[in-house]
């Protein structure tokens, strides 16, 4: 392996976004786990399933530890579970929110912090090749990255965005797009001049960069890296790569660029560089495990505390249980016309929140973060409604205005 050279950018002193690799060392012992024995890549998911994880890969409620494992054809070890426990995560987050309504994600707007460039020691391999990274195979049997934070800048205009990659040979991979139109807006502007779109695929970045990467990107017009920024309550360092913008702190860097070439109906990347810190590890995330569940509910709730900038909600959460699919929002009553308000806010929930499909709203006396206090709302306040195609509704767990003293806790 080769240094890469320093970064012509001023570079920055100041602290910057915690690393994942600096938070995971603040997890407690007891909530980590060494595998006990060398593992075949498609061992470890089911075994990390088994006993580790909670919803909703498997029905148990439990915060996941944080597992490293061996793998016996790469150097490289496999962490998972990090992101399993929503409070580990909401610590090495000072400037997330205790709850997301519309003066603590406006505050968290204003918080926003450009990244700076840094200089980080990094190794770059000799040779590009997929194959010794230990990328887990996913249901297709197909090796998978289930969340890698795309960076990319096309004439000043930047994008950082999660996307599902699926490894086609040693230097190509498929990239989902999804619903992420910056990386496409600016994927289609390289292609209408001639030109690829280099970017950079951040494998274990910061925590901060893992979150801002999902939120919903117009409503932040300061853009997810300042974004992350704001959480971090530092700003996100980057670094010059070999050919592209890297995060810097990102345990293992993909470089390479996007084309015209498509493979299933998804651009394909090529990867003409890799790049590490010094002894790497590389962290996992499971399709359908509660990590990813976690990721996406901090996001969307602050997008959609965010898109409703409605003073009679106080607070909005995803269920793990759920993942983007389950939402609770906690209102506060101040008079009757209220009441009726509910249904509006679904409505406009519904409308900026694509994969949603179940919305149980509180009042502000339940905790929205407890599975039995939504429970215990639901069961001695709940109305279900179902005004919309497909199976959408809302539950209203609210407490009628004016009869608050007659249905107390």
């Amino acid at each position: 392996m080769t240094a890469i050279p320093a970064p012509r950018s001023p570079l920055a002193d100041e602290p910057t976004a915690l690393s994942l690799r600096a938070a995971v060392r603040r997890v407690p012992l007891e909530e980590h786990r060494l595998a006990g024995r060398v593992f075949e890549r498609h061992e470890i998911a089911a075994d990390f399933t088994e006993r580790s994880t909670g919803v909703p890969a498997k029905l148990s409620s439990r915060s996941e530890t944080v597992v490293r494992y061996r793998v016996s054809d790469s150097l490289i070890p496999v962490t998972l579970g990090f992101y399993g426990d929503v409070n580990r995560v909401r610590s090495c987050l000072p400037g997330l929110p205790d709850r997301a309504n519309h003066e603590s994600v406006a505050a968290l707007a204003r918080a926003a912090a450009s990244p700076v460039y840094v200089m980080r020691p990094r190794e770059r391999w000799p040779e590009v090749d997929m194959d010794t990274l230990p990328v887990l195979p996913c249901r297709s049997a197909r090796p998978s990255i289930t969340m890698g934070v795309v960076y990319a800048n096309q004439c000043g205009v930047t994008s950082m965005s999660a996307h599902r990659m699926v490894v086609l040979d040693k230097t190509h991979l498929t990239l989902w797009m999804g619903q992420e139109g910056g990386l496409r807006a600016l994927h289609a502007d390289a292609m209408a001049a001639g030109e690829r779109l280099a970017v950079s695929v951040n494998l274990g970045p910061p925590p901060a960069a893992m979150v801002a990467a999902t939120l919903a990107s117009p409503l932040w017009p300061a853009g997810r890296p300042a974004m992350a920024g704001a959480l971090a309550g530092a700003p996100l360092a980057l670094s010059a790569g070999v050919s592209t913008t890297i995060l810097a702190d990102s345990e293992i860097v993909l470089e390479g660029h996007l084309d015209d070439t498509v493979s299933g109906g998804h651009p394909v990347l090529t990867v003409t560089a890799m790049t590490t810190r010094p002894d790497p590890t590389y962290h996992a995330l499971l399709e359908t495990g509660r990590e990813r569940s976690v990721v996406l509910g901090l996001a969307g709730a602050l997008s959609v505390a965010h898109a409703l900038g409605d003073d009679l909600v106080t607070d909005v959460h995803h269920s793990p249980a759920g993942g983007t699919l389950l939402l609770v929002i906690s209102v506060h009553k101040r008079c009757p016309d209220d009441d009726h308000r509910l249904s509006e806010i679904a409505r406009r929930v519904f409308e900026h929140h694509q994969h949603g499909e179940l919305i149980v709203f509180t009042d502000d006396d339940v905790d929205i973060s407890r599975a039995e206090d939504v429970l215990w709302a639901i069961a001695t306040r709940g109305t279900h409604r179902s005004e919309w195609s497909r199976g959408r509704a809302f539950v209203d767990a609210t407490v009628p205005f004016g009869r608050t003293a007659s249905q107390s806790r």
